[in-house]
């Protein structure tokens, strides 16, 4: 696999984002995930946006992170935020979600972060798999989704303490 960084709006990037919201409806019966996310978000340093390829130059999977710091939404101080990890169906299950997502925390690791933090929910058995055989815990939930029964907010150190 080749996996490259791209900016959020970039097109396969799009692609893949309009993928996942179509999982998430499907998932869920709703709308799709509603965060606000501007691609400048992901832009180093303080983000990073991935793309991974297949062997035919096709985008199969995606992740990103962006900076927080504490607001009305219960991030803290110095929180590297989780978004859109995803791996298309014919690309699950080689491994792709755990190098983007370690890529991912070396990265913000790097830029000084201090806790990765995550929301997904539910009704995704496999995300919640792969973070908690990832180090990461359930936390107190935060951002857009903070009030949603179904959400599942986890958090992971990035930082010796």
């Amino acid at each position: 696999m080749n996996i490259q960084p791209r900016s959020y709006d970039h097109p396969d990037a799009v692609k893949l984002n309009d993928e996942v919201q179509l999982e998430y409806i499907e998932r869920y019966q709703d709308g799709g995930d509603q965060t606000y996310l501007d691609p400048t978000m992901f832009d180093p340093p303080h983000g990073l946006y991935l793309l991974a390829y297949d062997e035919r130059e096709r985008p199969v999977a995606t992740g990103g992170w962006r900076a927080m710091e504490r607001n009305e939404e219960g991030y803290a101080d110095g929180d590297a935020e989780l978004k859109r990890m995803f791996v298309v169906r014919e690309g699950r299950g080689q491994g792709l979600a755990r190098r983007i997502l370690c890529l991912l925390e070396e990265d913000a690791r790097a830029a000084g972060r201090t806790r990765m933090v995550l929301e997904t929910g539910d009704k995704q058995p496999e995300a919640i798999a792969l973070y908690t055989s990832s180090g990461y815990t359930v936390c107190e939930k935060f951002g857009h989704y903070r009030t949603y029964e179904n959400s599942i907010c986890m958090a992971k150190p990035l930082q010796e303490s």
